[in-house]
C-alpha cells in the first residue's frame, strides 16, 4: 500500500492554488479573490479523499484546469470558478442546487453543461457522441462551457501517461477526431496545435518519436536559419521606426507529418517547416496599412510564392482569426511562412474566443463568430438528427479551409473549401437549397455539385416542385445543408413507413396474426431488413421481400420449433482470420474469431485495435487508421485490446499496398519489379504502372509478413534512384 506525505500535498495544493491567482490577477475585479477562495476551499473538501491514476491529490487537476482557463485562453472569473468546480457534481456528492445557492445561477448552467451524461445509451448510440453533443447544447446559453471543456481535456492529455494503453487510445483519438478541430475553430490555435501533437503521441508514439528527435537534432541549425532570415526584416522595419516584435518557430510535430503524407515525402524534404511571425503595435485605424507597408518591405527582401498569399485581414476567418500570411524563399533554398498581424489580432489568434468576447464588448473588430454558432445552434435543434449523424455533420465544418464567394449583389459568404452551389443555396436559406434545382457561377449555368472557387459569384435557380433526394448527400460538405437535406429525407421516409405499415396491419389481420414487435423482428431477421421502418417502406413501395415461404409460416415455424431464423439470402461468410495472428482482450487464452478491416489492411508490426461490429464480430484496424479513429472517439466501450502474438515470427503472408513515384527513364520501372520478385523474393498480388509527361506512378499490392518486412522493402526500391519515393497505401 502506497504512502503519501499528507502534509507535503497539502503545502504544494497552496502552491499550486497561489500560481493561479497570480496567472488570474489581471483578469480579476474587487471580490473576485472571495469568490474564487470560495470555489476552491469547495473542490477541496469535495474531492479530499480522491486521487488521479497517478496517485496525486484528484485537487491537482481542476486546479491546472482553472490555471489554463486563466493564462492560456484568458478567462475570468467565473470561468475560474467553474473551473475548480468542473467535477465536482458528476464525481461527489454535492447536488447542482447546492452550487447555485452558493455561487448563483450562470456558475450553475455552465457546470451543468461540463458534467457528463451518465448511463447507457444503447447499441445503436455512443455515449461519448451523446455527451459531446449535450456539452454542444449549451452554446446557445454560454460558449465558456466549451472553452473549459477544452482546457480539461488539454490537462488530460497532458497526463495521459498514466492511463491504459486502451484509455490512452481512446481518449487520443476522440481528442484528435472532436476537440482539436474544435479548439481550431474557436481560434485556439495554440492549444490545438498541443491538442493534435499529445494525440499523435500516443496514437503513433513511433512516428511522433522520429520527428521529434529529427527536429532535436536539427534545432540549432534551424534556430541560426530563422536568425539570419529575421535579421535584415527587424533592420527595415525598425528604420521605418514601427514598433514591432518577430518570433520565428518550426511548425508542430502533427503538422510536419501531415505535410509529409500530403507531400509524400520523407521529414528531410518538407519544404516549409519553418514559421516568421511579425507582430506590430499598431492603432486601430492603421492595421490594416501597417500589416501591408509590413508585407511589401519582407517581399522586398525574400521572393514571395504568389499561390502561397492569404489575406485574413481583409476578410477574416468565421472564428475571428485576422493576419497576412504568404511564404517566401529564405536563403538556402528553403520556403519560410511569414505571418504578419497586430497586437490586437496576436491575442486573437492566440487565445480565441475568449480575446474576441473582450474586444467586441470594446466594438473593436467582428469576427463572425457569433454567425457560426448560429449555424452550429441550427443543427443542434434538428430534434430527428441522432448523436452520431450530428458530430459527422458538425465535424465537416470544423476544421475545413474556407473560402470567399459572392451573391448576386456582391454581398460576401464563407464557404468551407470544395464547397458546392448547392452549399451555397442551403447558406443562403434551407427553402431556396430545398428547391434548388441549378446555379449560375460567374454566369455560366452549372450542375448543383458544382465546387465553388475563392471569388465565384453564384446566382440560384430555384423551382417549387424541387424537393431534395438521396444523392444530394453524396456531394454537399456544410452541416447545414447535409442537416437540412437527412431531415427532408427522414420525414418522407417517416410518411412511408407509416403508409406501409398500415398496408401490412390489414394484411396481418387477414392472416390472423397480430402486428407486433416480436413478429417483425423474426420477419426483419428473416428477410435480413435492418429495421421495423425500413420492412414497411419496402411494403409501401410495393417491393416486399419475396419468400417460397408465406409470412405466416414464417412466423410461425419459428415460433412453433423455436428452430434459428435461416436469412433467406444468407450466405457463408468469408474470414481472413489466420489463426494465432492476434491476441484479442487481456487474456491470452481467449479464441475470438476475427477479421482485418479493409479500409487499411493491417499487417504484423503494426499498432492495432479491435473493434466490436454489431453482427459482424471483430475487426481489426490499424490505430493510425481514419475509421479506427471515428470509431474510437464515438464508441469507446465497444473498442477491445489487440496485440500480435508471436510478432515478428509470424510465418505467413499479408497483403501490403505501395505507391511508387519518380522520374521517368529506360528501365527503371523494371528495376524495381526485378527487385521485388527476384532480389527480395515477394510476390506481388497486383502491379500497375501509369507514365506521364517524364514522371511514373506505380501501384503495388504485395504479400508481407510484416511492417519491418514491408521498411525493408522501401528502403531497397528506394536505393535504386535518388528521385523514387514510395508510400504505404490502403488497399480500399
Amino acid at each position: 500500500m502506497q504512502v503519501y506525505d499528507v502534509e507535503l500535498e497539502k503545502k504544494e495544493i497552496l502552491n499550486r492554488y497561489r500560481g493561479l491567482l497570480r496567472v488570474s490577477k489581471g483578469t480579476r475585479e474587487d471580490g473576485d479573490g472571495k469568490i474564487i477562495r470560495k470555489a476552491f476551499e469547495l473542490a477541496v473538501s469535495a474531492h479530499k479523499d480522491m486521487r488521479r491514476k497517478s496517485g496525486e491529490p484528484y485537487i491537482y487537476h481542476p486546479i491546472a484546469v482553472a490555471r489554463i482557463a486563466a493564462e492560456e485562453v484568458g478567462l475570468g472569473t467565473t470561468s475560474i470558478v467553474c473551473a475548480l468546480l468542473h467535477d465536482v457534481v458528476e464525481d461527489t456528492d454535492i447536488e447542482l442546487d447546492y452550487i447555485q445557492a452558493e455561487f448563483g445561477e450562470k456558475v450553475a448552467n455552465i457546470i451543468d453543461g461540463l458534467t457528463k451524461m451518465s448511463g447507457y445509451f444503447g447499441q445503436s448510440n455512443s455515449p461519448q457522441a451523446e455527451n459531446f453533443r449535450r456539452m454542444l447544447l449549451t452554446l446557445s446559453d454560454d460558449v465558456r462551457v466549451i472553452l473549459i471543456k477544452l482546457c480539461d481535456r488539454l490537462h488530460n492529455m497532458r497526463t495521459l501517461e498514466h492511463m491504459s494503453v486502451k484509455g490512452q487510445l481512446k481518449i487520443a483519438s476522440e481528442t484528435k477526431y472532436l476537440y482539436a478541430p474544435l479548439a481550431h475553430r474557436l481560434g485556439l490555435y495554440p492549444i490545438k496545435t498541443e491538442l493534435e501533437d499529445l494525440a499523435l503521441k500516443y496514437t503513433e508514439p513511433e512516428i511522433y518519436a522520429n520527428i521529434k528527435d529529427k527536429l532535436k537534432a536539427t534545432k540549432e541549425q534551424r534556430n541560426r536559419f530563422i536568425r539570419k532570415f529575421i535579421k535584415p526584416i527587424k533592420t527595415s522595419l525598425e528604420e521605418l521606426g514601427l514598433d514591432i516584435e518577430i518570433k520565428g518557430r518550426s511548425k508542430s510535430i502533427y503538422s510536419i507529418l501531415q505535410k509529409m503524407q500530403k507531400q509524400k515525402v520523407d521529414f528531410e524534404q518538407v519544404y516549409d517547416l519553418f514559421a516568421v511571425r511579425i507582430i506590430v503595435n499598431s492603432k486601430p485605424e492603421r492595421e490594416k496599412l501597417d500589416c501591408w507597408n509590413i508585407y511589401s518591405i519582407v517581399t522586398s527582401i525574400y521572393r514571395p510564392n504568389p499561390d502561397r498569399l492569404r489575406d485574413w485581414i481583409s476578410t477574416p476567418r468565421s472564428n475571428g482569426y485576422e493576419s497576412l500570411h504568404t511564404t517566401v524563399m529564405g536563403q538556402l533554398g528553403k520556403w519560410v511562412e511569414v505571418q504578419i498581424r497586430t497586437v490586437r489580432m496576436d491575442e486573437i489568434a492566440e487565445m480565441g474566443y475568449a480575446a474576441h468576447w473582450r474586444y467586441k464588448e470594446g466594438h473593436i473588430g467582428d469576427s463572425g463568430l457569433d454567425d457560426w454558432l448560429g449555424r452550429i445552434r441550427e443543427i443542434l435543434d434538428n430534434p430527428q438528427s441522432n448523436a452520431i449523424d450530428f458530430l459527422d455533420d458538425f465535424k465537416l465544418n470544423l476544421f475545413s479551409e474556407e473560402i470567399f464567394v459572392f451573391t448576386p449583389k456582391g454581398d460576401i459568404r464563407k464557404l468551407p473549401k470544395d464547397a458546392t452551389a448547392l452549399d451555397f443555396a442551403f447558406e443562403i436559406h434551407t427553402e431556396i437549397g430545398s428547391k434548388c434545382i441549378g446555379a449560375k457561377v460567374n454566369s455560366k449555368l452549372v450542375p448543383l455539385s458544382e465546387k465553388l472557387q475563392r471569388g465565384d459569384q453564384i446566382e440560384i435557380i430555384t423551382s417549387a416542385k424541387q424537393k431534395p433526394n438521396k444523392g444530394w448527400l453524396d456531394f454537399v460538405v456544410t452541416g447545414k445543408a447535409r442537416t437540412r437535406i437527412k431531415q427532408v429525407l427522414k420525414e418522407e421516409t417517416r410518411k412511408k413507413a407509416a403508409d406501409g405499415k398500415e398496408i401490412l396491419v390489414r394484411k396481418f389481420r387477414n392472416w390472423k396474426l397480430p402486428l407486433n414487435t416480436e413478429n417483425m423482428r423474426i420477419l426483419c431477421l428473416f428477410f435480413s431488413v435492418m429495421s421495423e421502418q425500413d420492412f414497411y417502406v419496402l411494403v409501401a413501395e410495393d417491393k416486399m421481400p419475396k419468400s417460397s415461404l408465406s409470412y405466416k409460416e414464417i412466423i410461425n415455424n419459428y415460433k412453433e420449433r423455436k428452430e434459428p431464423i435461416k436469412k433467406v439470402n444468407e450466405r457463408p461468410v468469408e474470414s481472413n482470420k489466420k489463426a494465432g495472428d492476434l491476441i484479442i482482450g487481456e487474456e491470452d487464452g481467449l479464441d475470438l474469431d476475427y477479421t482485418y478491416a479493409k479500409c487499411c489492411s493491417p499487417i504484423p508490426g503494426d499498432d492495432v485495435i479491435g473493434f466490436i461490429t454489431v453482427g459482424d464480430g471483430i475487426k481489426i484496424h490499424r490505430t493510425n487508421c481514419k475509421n479506427a479513429e471515428r470509431l474510437m472517439s464515438n464508441y469507446g466501450y465497444r473498442i477491445i485490446k489487440a496485440r500480435w502474438a508471436g510478432f515478428p515470427n509470424i510465418n505467413h503472408s499479408f497483403s501490403a499496398g505501395l505507391e511508387v513515384t519518380g522520374i521517368d527513364s529506360v528501365g527503371l520501372v523494371s528495376k524495381v519489379t526485378d527487385i521485388i520478385s527476384k532480389e527480395l523474393k515477394v510476390n506481388m498480388e497486383a502491379v500497375s504502372f501509369m507514365a506521364k509527361d517524364g514522371t511514373f506512378v506505380g501501384n503495388l499490392v504485395l504479400e508481407i509478413d510484416s511492417t519491418h518486412h514491408l521498411e525493408g522493402l522501401i528502403r531497397k526500391i528506394k536505393s535504386i534512384d535518388n528521385h523514387i519515393e514510395v508510400v504505404r497505401t490502403d488497399l480500399e
